[in-house]
């Protein structure tokens, strides 16, 4: 055996390397025979990379530049509240040179985390006038955590309100949100001692705005962040901003708000106008939206408005100017509120459903995200599938429907409509299944972007409609959420 070592090499027969074969070598050997190396159709592109570097298929829906409203300030920067973010940005402060009025609406899922209880009691207390900033944080919901979340909370709170000098006005002006894993405690003193730092990074420019997006996300594939400008009827020589980012990508299924969401304008608009536009479109967009079914403990999309630009007051959102805001205000939540159904964990289609001649709008809402939570419809769209029983499956058990009649099957009407212009597929037409044309079918659904109409029926007193935007449910999304805590 020593002449053997002596030569450089060893005796098959030596106990020692025999065991050293069997107990090294073979498992190593045996783990890569049964798990060869992926194909680059198997490779991950839907989640997101552990250095959030923006999938080439997203990165059309990251602006580039932007219209901001001013005596806004925003920064978003590296504190690591969970241990294995070493540098990626993960606490976002939002602050206004002038007090803003504030809107909000918030989760209804019974176990609500402490910066949602919080932030609604400041909203109550200062009657939605007075607020200077918001505080969030990525890594930990801070959800399910007893009085010593709420106390965490709060802590981060007053941290930002003594950034501010000092008032006569004793009250809190600053909300708070959290989101990541929940159950968790946070790891409050990072938090603490990362505020001072973020106020030092405050600016008003365009990659000040995309830090502080991606600083609240989570397993967000991209920064949702979108901004605009507007014109209001009394003040056509004013133009106004708007500006908004969201985060979210999986237990996405709300009720009266949906993730986390922050809006701002300069416009001049008072806090008791402001909670009426913001919940008429967030029913009409973040309401509007399902990943997957789940309704999550910290949602809250909030908007503020502190009149820098000028103009008349909207002291109404029925008067011109209110209706004028109302319009722009939903239509780009609706823009918002759809980036994080095209970030959906896993998600490979983007769709609309549209529900018509309904007997009311909640109706036909409620028939709409009915279809859109269909494990069954998410999975034959990912396996592109025009299996269209399920979608009017899920049109027949759709609970708490306002309306008898709501539903009658020899009136209802399926079809798949192309984004790319070209005709309709009609799948069912009054009641009356129609002649699959597969190929055609096939086309259609291999395109990222789909709308699935479903007529009720035309008929009097029938003249209502409603939207859901959703997605499909591949392989990514179980492997996402099967291993999300690690």
């Amino acid at each position: 055996m020593a002449a053997c070592r002596r030569r450089g090499r060893y005796a098959a027969s030596d106990p020692v390397y025999t065991y050293i074969f069997w107990l090294l070598i073979v498992p190593v050997v045996s783990i890569a025979w049964r798990n060869p190396p992926l194909t680059l159709e198997q490779v991950r592109y839907s989640s997101a990379p552990v250095n959030r570097a923006i999938p080439v298929t997203k990165q059309k829906y990251v602006p580039t530049s932007g219209s901001y409203p001013k005596g806004f300030l925003v920064s978003g920067v590296h504190v690591g509240v969970k241990p294995s973010n070493k540098y990626l940005p993960d606490l976002a402060i939002l602050s206004s040179e002038k007090p803003c009025s504030a809107a909000a609406v918030f989760t209804r899922n019974k176990f609500q985390a402490a910066p949602v209880i919080v932030s609604r009691e400041i909203l109550q207390k200062r009657s939605g006038e007075g607020i200077r900033a918001i505080i969030i944080n990525s890594g930990c919901a801070n959800a399910v955590t007893g009085k010593g979340g709420l106390d965490d909370a709060t802590r981060m709170v007053t941290a930002v309100d003594e950034q501010f000098p000092p008032t006569s006005d004793v009250s809190s002006s600053t909300l708070v949100m959290s989101t990541g894993v929940i159950g968790q405690r946070l790891p409050i003193q990072k938090i603490i001692s990362g505020i001072p730092k973020a106020f030092e990074n405050l600016h008003e420019s365009h990659q000040s705005w995309l830090n502080t997006a991606m600083a609240i996300c989570t397993t967000d594939t991209f920064p949702k962040l979108l901004s605009m400008t507007f014109t209001l009827p009394s003040s056509p020589g004013i133009i106004y901003s708007l500006a908004g980012m969201t985060k979210g990508a999986g237990m996405i299924h709300p009720n009266m708000a949906t993730l986390l969401g922050i809006l701002c304008t300069d416009a001049p608009i008072p806090a008791s106008t402001l909670q009426a536009l913001l919940t008429y479109a967030v029913d009409r967009s973040f309401n509007a939206i399902s990943v997957d079914g789940d309704m999550s403990t910290n949602d809250t999309v909030v908007l503020l408005a502190n009149g820098v630009a000028g103009g008349q007051p909207i002291t109404s959102h029925t008067s011109e100017d209110g209706i004028a805001m109302q319009k722009t205000l939903t239509s780009f939540a609706q823009q918002l509120s759809q980036l994080v159904v095209r970030d959906g964990e896993g998600a490979t289609k983007f769709v609309r459903i549209r529900v018509i001649n309904s007997p009311s709008f909640d109706d036909a809402r409620l028939i709409a995200s009915t279809i859109a939570r269909s494990p069954l419809v998410k999975t034959a769209l990912y396996g592109k599938d025009a299996n269209w029983g399920r979608i009017i499956c899920a049109i027949g058990y759709t609970q708490g429907l306002a309306h008898k009649d709501t539903v009658i099957p020899g009136r209802a009407s399926v079809s798949f409509i192309p984004q790319d212009g070209t005709e309709p597929l009609k799948l069912l037409v009054n009641g009356e299944p129609e002649s699959l044309d597969e190929t055609r079918a096939a086309q259609i659904l291999e395109e990222e972007d789909l709308e699935i109409l479903v007529d009720l029926g035309k008929g009097e007193q029938r003249e209502h409609e409603a939207s859901y935007w959703t997605c499909d449910f591949s392989h990514e999304y179980v492997t996402i959420n099967g291993d999300y805590r690690t």
